[in-house]
Order: structure tokens, then sequence, then C-alpha cells
């Protein structure tokens, strides 16, 4: 039994799929998308130009294979697969790069979040990013999605193809390493 979409996507994707109304639908998507698609990148990159730059080579995936694109999902949810995937390359490209472990991946984030020129907030909330940027990538990837994005568990199954049980046990987890870090660190 097929999802229903909601009738914005439904109306869009008839949009994208016709010649003449393509160029200005998908100028429609990326103003919708743009900002929160940004902030997902961003949370798991921790650079504003790295997530700019992995933000526009999504929208080019998406321009390239929005022909392909069948409507059996969400836009939301087709388009934050890409942006994961390209963040999940980014990352996996410049542990190569810097010769970087999961654990030294971890750590290198947390100096990008310390030497952000962008960064404004509390000591909480920069507590808050450097603790959740040392997490394992798929708890960090959970966490990010349910905390700040409030993504359903059901979306976030369709977006990684993990079942809604592992998804709370990783964010529960998730939680409890934060908690105890913060804890430990008052």
């Amino acid at each position: 039994m097929a999802k229903e979409l909601p009738r914005e996507d439904t109306e869009l994707i008839e949009r994208l799929r016709q010649p003449a109304t393509c160029r200005q639908a998908f100028n429609e998507v990326m103003r919708l998308y743009s900002e929160p698609l940004y902030w997902q990148v961003r949370r798991m990159v921790e650079n504003h130009d790295d997530a700019n730059d992995i933000l526009q080579n999504t929208f080019l995936k998406a321009w390239q294979s929005v022909e392909g694109f069948r409507g059996d999902a969400k836009l939301s949810t087709w388009l934050y697969k890409i942006a994961l995937n390209e963040a999940i390359t980014f990352l996996a490209r410049e542990r190569k790069r810097l010769s970087l472990s999961l654990d030294d991946e971890e750590s290198h984030l947390v100096n990008l979040i310390e030497s952000d020129e962008y960064v404004d907030g509390d000591e909480l909330a920069l507590k808050l990013r450097k603790v959740v940027a040392s997490l394992p990538e798929k708890q960090r990837l959970v966490f990010n999605m349910k905390y700040y994005d409030e993504m359903k568990y059901e979306q976030m199954s369709e977006i990684l193809g993990t079942s809604v049980g592992a998804l709370k046990a990783s964010y529960h987890l998730a939680v409890k390493k934060i908690e105890q870090y913060i804890t430990a660190h008052d």
C-alpha cells in the first residue's frame, strides 16, 4: 500500500516533471529546503564552507536525478537522503585526506566547532555541539535529526534505511552519553 504524499509534494513533483515548469519548481524546492538541509549537513560537518559545498552538491545531484524521482517518498525525505549521503561521503573523504581514524575524526569535529567564526550562542549550546560531535556517526545523525529537526522516527527510517526500533535505541544511547558528559563537566 503506497503512502499518500502531501498535496503540496504531489503538485510540486508534477511541476518538476513538466519541462515548461521544472526550473521554476526546482527553484521552489531549493527555497523550501535549503535552510533545513544546510543545518542538517552543518551539524554533521561542523564547517560553514563545507556545508555550503555539500548543499550545492546535494541540489546538483537532485537536479540531475529529478526525472528519476518516482515520488514514492516525500520530497524532503529524498533530499535529506541525498544530503546525508553527500555529507557521509565528504566526511569519509576528509578522514582519508587527513589520515584520521574514526576517533580522530570526532576530535577533529570538536576542533572545528571551537575554531568556528560563525558560532554564536551560550556556553551550554557550545558544550552540546561539542559532545554531539564526539558521538559515533550514526548516533550523531539520529540525535541531530530528532533533537534539532524534530523529525519523526518513521521519516528517519526512510532516509537512513534503519528500523524505527534501532533509531530509538541510537537516540536513547546518544542522549545518555550527552547527559553523562554534561553532568561530568559541570
